[in-house]
């Protein structure tokens, strides 16, 4: 799979993609990531990126004519790095492992033009409620989440059958030894060796924990429906 990064800041993924599972996944070329750097497709002499808001405002916005220059003719689903954009799901992350291609665009500043979410894009993604400096850190959350989807990356791939989310509900609680630390005991159940009863114990966990966590889970995503 290949994953391009369009970025002013190429810098910022030296360190993320080139540790764990992501150095894993882009060694045994599962996973190839290309930057591409916004500035040398700016405009002008001094390799323009953003402007001031029409109608007027603080900040600056970025600028459509980079990055359409910077996604050119490059195929694959184009993803746009955004607070404004739906929530990230771990459906999305398995819908995109399972593309040839992929693009994320990591905007900045006060914000990117819209013509680049009406006309350039695929997707609209925010990692949650909450604002970033800029998009680096989102791409690198998505690039990790996707390399470990990825086949022959993770050791035992039966852990990524059974992890939050991929049922709609947050993993039960773990445990391991030793069974008693300072008068803290693991549940009783786990020590059983009773596998049906086990599995039962964590069923239950499952929907108890996300029921007290993440209710929004168990009422339905209140995020955008994406295709």
């Amino acid at each position: 799979m290949l994953i391009r990064i369009v970025t002013i800041f190429p810098e910022f993924f030296a360190s993320p993609l080139g540790v764990s599972i992501v150095a894993r996944a882009l060694e045994s070329q599962s996973l190839r990531v290309e930057l591409i750097d916004l500035r040398e497709h700016g405009k002008g002499t001094h390799r323009q990126v953003d402007d001031a808001p029409f109608g007027g405002g603080p900040g600056m916005v970025m600028m459509i004519e980079p990055i359409d220059r910077a996604l050119g003719d490059r195929s694959g689903r184009r993803v746009l790095l955004t607070p404004a954009g739906a929530r990230l799901r771990q459906d999305d992350l398995e819908r995109w492992a399972g593309l040839d291609e992929l693009v994320l665009i990591c905007g900045r500043y006060e914000g990117v033009d819209e013509r680049v979410a009406e006309n350039l894009v695929d997707d609209e993604v925010s990692l949650g409620d909450f604002v970033l400096a800029g998009g680096e850190a989102a791409a690198a959350a998505i690039i990790e989440g996707i390399a470990r989807l990825l086949p022959g990356v993770v050791g035992n791939e039966e852990s990524i059958k059974s992890e939050s989310f991929r049922d709609g509900l947050l993993e039960e609680p773990q445990y391991t030894r030793p069974s008693a630390y300072k008068g803290w005991e693991v549940p009783e159940v786990l020590l059983s060796g009773d596998h049906a009863r086990i599995e039962m114990w964590r069923a239950e966990q499952r929907r108890r924990r996300t029921a007290e966590r993440r209710p929004d889970l168990l009422g339905g995503d209140s995020a955008i429906d994406r295709p």
